[in-house]
């Protein structure tokens, strides 16, 4: 008789499991970190990914806006190349993906290699210009965000949104470069990502894109009430527009009572909180990361870590939201300074497949949830982007008539 864990196990070796979002591109540029070594408290290597049966991820390509305020675009190219050099450096360990049929082929084959695709987090690393989306698209971006925490050119952000003087938020949603840029992405065949948009832009985006849409790493506000999760409605609209929300693993998107402790600690503490906060987005030494870890020792025991359930009752809420088809994993991994208790990196995602397996979802559903899911929109995405382009080849195109040979 198969054991529970055994069963759970079999499930998750015979999955594609694909995360939508890792922040360590940031790590391979400034700290010239190599995946073939272990990453220590940090959240992605090789052997962790091995070890967590990771079939893809999506390298997110963050820009700070404030640090690289005139340069977004190259350090956006510095961080692309970055991952491009990791699979050339390690051709055995990860191949760079830029389609379904890649994944499949890096995963299916005698050599299982992890996928390495892109994903731009944030419409302000396009500076504006259009041609850069091309550019990125050429270079393998798959998806990008619309914005990250900054509102941008192409709309309006759910970390900056404002309140007007009737006392309402002011969410003026996409621009129409905002639009024109998500109809450029249908035509590429770049999945259009709506974490951190404002509920406007959300919407907005819904109603201009062709494809489905897919949220990289969002939560449940219904659980943990944050601008960064996904109300039900959204979810609701997310499911019928066909796309994927991937759960954020991130203390502070599933859990209120971290938050709430959170506040409190940052209120009685602020000069370590500020320190570890610079720490955090500074390059890594030694020196700097044994002070960021006593800083970050003594903020653990104060606010503890969530609980996994609480990361695991995301899931389970969201699924039942939006059906069973539309939820995936969006990690945030070596983005945030807070996993769950049990989650220390890609090496433990195979506890979220126990979980959910322990919760009655079947070996159907955990295919789907782990990978499955991104993979049906992402081809949606590419069949969106052939009728696209055909559809411009016969608009510019007349019938000309080929003679026979006779």
């Amino acid at each position: 008789m198969h054991t529970h864990a055994s069963s759970s196990k079999v499930i998750h070796e015979s999955a594609i499991v694909i995360d939508t979002h890792a922040d360590t591109p940031g790590r391979f540029v400034d700290d010239s970190f190599d995946p073939a070594t272990d990453s220590g408290k940090a959240h992605w290597d090789f052997a962790k990914a091995r070890a967590g049966n990771l079939g893809a991820e999506f390298f997110s390509i963050w820009v700070d806006p404030t640090k690289f305020k005139d340069h977004a675009t190259r350090r956006a190219l510095d961080m692309i190349d970055s991952v491009h050099e990791a699979a050339r450096k390690h051709p055995h360990d990860m191949v760079m993906a830029y389609s379904v049929k890649d994944i499949e082929a890096a995963r299916l084959g005698p050599h299982k290699r992890i996928a390495a695709l892109i994903g731009v987090e944030g419409g302000h690393a396009i500076e504006g210009d259009i041609r850069v989306l091309r550019d990125f698209y050429r270079l393998g971006a798959r998806y990008m965000t619309l914005t990250w925490a900054n509102s941008n050119e192409l709309g309006q952000s759910s970390g900056d949104v404002k309140i007007g003087d009737d006392g309402k938020l002011k969410d003026p949603g996409l621009t129409d470069f905002g639009r024109d840029v998500v109809r450029e992405m249908n035509r590429l065949g770049m999945m259009v990502d709506i974490s951190h948009v404002s509920d406007r832009s959300f919407y907005n985006a819904l109603v201009v894109s062709r494809a489905p849409v897919i949220a990289s790493h969002s939560s449940s506000r219904a659980i943990t009430n944050h601008a960064r999760n996904m109300t039900d409605d959204m979810l609701v609209a997310l499911a019928r527009n066909g796309g994927v929300a991937q759960v954020n693993f991130n203390c502070g998107f599933i859990s209120d009572e971290y938050n709430t402790k959170s506040k409190t600690f940052e209120q009685t503490h602020p000069a370590e909180v500020k320190r570890a906060q610079e720490l955090w987005m500074a390059p890594k030494t030694p020196e700097s990361q044994a002070e960021l870890d006593k800083l970050m020792a003594v903020q653990q025991a104060a606010v503890p870590r969530p609980p996994l359930s609480a990361l695991i009752d995301h899931f389970d809420h969201m699924i039942k939201i939006a059906g069973v088809d539309h939820v995936g994993i969006g990690s945030d991994f070596d983005g945030v300074e807070c996993l769950p208790a049990g989650i220390d990196g890609v090496q433990d995602l195979p506890k979220i497949t126990d979980e959910l397996h322990k919760r009655g979802y079947s070996a159907d559903d955990l295919h789907k949830i782990l990978g499955g899911n991104l993979l049906r929109v992402f081809a949606d995405v590419e069949r969106v982007s052939q009728q696209f382009q055909h559809e411009q080849n016969s608009d510019q195109r007349p019938e000309v008539a080929i003679p026979q040979s006779k």
